[in-house]
């Protein structure tokens, strides 16, 4: 049985958020390229929030580096060149079944760009806050600073921005479920203080 999406964002919030810096640390010391390691974090929250419940998870630091790991793998996989003439034809069939098409390449770019859209919609203040903790990983300490707000102010509109963010998510894929449903899913507006 699945949890609310209040309960799932809850716990993200609380037991994977706070590893996000940790986990852009180890992919920068891994040499990934900073806008992989956004579009690898990006990916990586979607598939998160599209989990019907995580009470079977007992780790989230343990999980959010298994699903980021995860995440590589499937654009390792979607981005190698095998050559053909080295495989034998059991082997270029598992392969070819393993390999996406470009329909699921351009269904992930889709994606990305949905979630960018998402952030665009967030209330100025709460954008801004969201981009420089979540994309960019600057720390809760350097945003208090740089914008001269408390840190409990940093956290909880990063989180706020999280929060939207799932909501417009499943709200979005509420109604491509149920094409009859006609919810407003912007973000933007739906809290007056930002």
């Amino acid at each position: 049985m699945g949890q609310s999406r209040a309960e799932i964002i809850a716990w993200v919030a609380g037991n994977v958020i706070p590893h996000e810096a940790a986990l852009r640390a180890r992919l920068r010391r891994m040499a990934v390229a900073g806008e992989e390691i956004d579009d690898i974090v990006q990916e990586t929250y979607l598939n998160i929030a599209r989990l019907k419940s995580v009470a079977h998870i007992r780790d989230g630091r343990g999980y959010l580096f298994t699903a980021a790991r995860m995440v590589m793998l499937q654009r390792i996989r979607r981005n190698r060149i095998v050559r053909i003439d080295h495989l034998t034809d059991a082997q270029a069939l598992a392969l070819e079944d393993d390999a996406p098409g470009p329909e699921r390449h351009v269904a992930a770019r889709r994606e990305l760009a949905r979630v960018r859209r998402m952030i665009e919609d967030l209330p100025p203040r709460c954008r801004e806050i969201f981009e420089l903790r979540r994309v960019e990983g600057v720390s809760q300490r350097e945003i208090a600073e740089r914008l001269d707000l408390p840190e409990h102010t940093i956290e909880q509109q990063a989180i706020r921005g999280l929060k939207l963010i799932l909501k417009a998510i499943t709200n979005e894929d509420r109604e491509s479920a149920d094409p009859s449903e006609t919810r407003h899913t912007a973000v933007k507006g739906t809290s007056s203080n930002g």
